[in-house]
């Protein structure tokens, strides 16, 4: 399996990303990158996080953006909303809902990577998603290999 890649783009230039990863680009400095998940776990991880702020059920699922590639996929603006929230989101005493999300995301089946490291890659991915400014057109998108 290859890698996913996550990250903050207007929908021109997560097209030309794209190229560039198909034609084997390194990652992109704020970009996430994930060795051996697919959009299928990433969606998993939007599922994980909307049960978290109590908001399940809205819609988690990727969407193709264009026919130019079918590695890339778009985040949905209630997936974006609900991973940026995983950052400020108040418990009543059950502790930290970005810990909880990690560790469910880890224990996953197949996931290859543990609690430690999810928590890593959900706090960046939610920091991608809070910093989206939607006066720039831009949105947070998946390319996978």
């Amino acid at each position: 399996m290859g890698f996913t890649e996550i990250f903050v783009s207007t929908h021109d230039a997560a097209l030309k990303r794209a190229g560039a990863l198909e034609a084997g680009g390194a990652a992109a400095p704020d970009a996430v990158r994930i060795p051996d998940i697919s959009d299928f776990e990433v969606e998993r991880l939007g599922d994980l996080a909307g049960v978290a702020v109590h908001a399940p059920g809205a819609d988690y699922e990727l969407a193709m953006v264009d026919v130019a590639s079918d590695s890339l996929l778009g985040v949905p603006s209630a997936m974006v909303r609900t991973l940026a929230e995983l950052l400020t989101y108040e418990t009543e005493g059950e502790g930290d809902v970005l810990e909880d999300v990690a560790a469910n995301w880890a224990a996953e089946e197949d996931m290859p990577f543990g609690a430690d490291q999810a928590r890593a890659y959900v706090r960046r991915i939610a920091e991608l998603a809070a910093g989206i400014d939607p006066a720039t057109k831009s949105g947070l998108y998946v390319w996978t290999s």
